[in-house]
């Protein structure tokens, strides 16, 4: 019989997952910078040829970085929020933040479910320009589904805790 995790180990990993996330955001903006920049030069100026590969690699680098910031602005409750109802207390809030993030939940079962199956469908091809495994760029979906359900399970916590009036760990 297995022991779960404490509520402090589980919140310390979700912590560090973040900030991994975080690091690789970065990192990613970092590299981006400069296959778009071989693009700029080369479209400009003839001090470099025109090179295809960076149309692609660029692609696929925005598409991690869009897909890294969604799952951090999960986390963040800073993806999905929009404030439409007047301030309803602690409670309400509560309450009127776990029905959004219900939505959300079925949102990244979909990506999960959905995008398993569309990197089955890229894992043994290539893209056409950089021939790069384009499996590298599918597994960001059901990725992000995991990560979704990662951080809305303690995000749930959070709020269940607040409409039954309990304290909740920062």
């Amino acid at each position: 019989m297995s022991e779960t995790p404490s509520p402090g180990l589980w919140r310390r990993f979700t912590a560090a997952y973040a900030a991994l996330l975080s690091h690789l955001l970065v990192v990613a903006v970092a590299i981006l910078i400069i296959p778009v920049t071989l693009q700029i030069v080369s479209r400009h100026t003839e001090l470099i040829p025109s090179y295809i590969w960076t149309e692609e690699m660029a692609r696929f680098l925005f598409i991690w970085t869009i897909i890294i910031g969604a799952m951090i602005g999960v986390r963040e409750s800073t993806h999905f929020e929009v404030d439409l109802l007047p301030r309803l207390g602690a409670r309400g809030e509560a309450l009127a933040r776990l029905c959004g993030r219900i939505g959300i939940l079925a949102l990244s079962l979909v990506f999960v479910w959905a995008g398993i199956q569309f990197t089955r469908f890229g894992w043994y091809r290539i893209s056409e320009l950089a021939e790069l495994p384009l499996w590298t760029i599918h597994i960001a979906w059901p990725l992000m589904g995991l990560t979704w359900l990662v951080f809305l399970g303690e995000l749930f916590v959070d709020d269940l805790k607040i409409i039954l009036g309990k304290d909740v760990q920062s």
